[in-house]
C-alpha cells in the first residue's frame, strides 16, 4: 500500500520561500497521483497542487499559480512543493498525499481521490 512521509515547513516572512518534501513508497506503476493540500484555522481542506503522469503533467489551484511548483524526484520516490512569494494568507497546515489507483489524472488536485496522507506539517507566514 502507498504510504507517504512529509517534511518541511516553518515560519517565514512574506516573500520568502519553503520547500516541503514528501517521501513515497509502496505503489509500483505511474499513475499514482501526488498531491498537496493545506487547510487553515476555520477553513476547508484546499487542494493545492498535484503531479500526476509520472510528473509530466501538474495541476494547481489558482492562488498558487506563477509562486508554488510541485515536482518530482522518481529516482528518490520523493515529490516536492516550492513555495516562493509567500503570502501570510498561505498559512496552513500542508498535507502531502499519494494514491496509485486514481482513475484520471484530473482528479489528482481531489482530495476524495487520496488514501495515504502524510501527518501534516505547519506553514507560518508572517507579514
Amino acid at each position: 500500500q502507498v504510504q507517504v512521509v512529509e517534511s518541511g515547513g516553518g515560519l517565514v516572512q512574506t516573500g520568502g520561500s519553503l520547500r516541503l518534501s514528501c517521501a513515497v513508497s509502496g505503489y509500483t506503476n505511474n499513475r499514482v497521483c501526488m498531491g498537496w493540500f493545506r487547510q487553515a484555522p476555520g477553513k476547508a481542506r484546499e487542494g493545492v497542487a498535484a503531479i500526476a503522469n509520472g510528473g509530466s503533467t501538474t495541476y494547481y489551484t489558482d492562488s498558487v499559480k506563477g509562486r508554488f511548483t510541485a515536482s518530482v524526484d522518481n529516482a528518490k520516490n520523493t515529490f516536492y512543493l516550492q513555495m516562493n512569494s509567500l503570502k501570510p494568507e498561505d498559512t496552513a497546515i500542508y498535507y502531502c498525499a499519494a494514491d496509485s489507483s486514481v482513475r484520471s489524472p484530473a482528479l489528482c488536485l481531489d482530495g476524495r481521490s487520496y488514501r495515504a496522507w502524510g501527518q501534516g506539517t505547519q506553514v507560518n507566514v508572517s507579514s
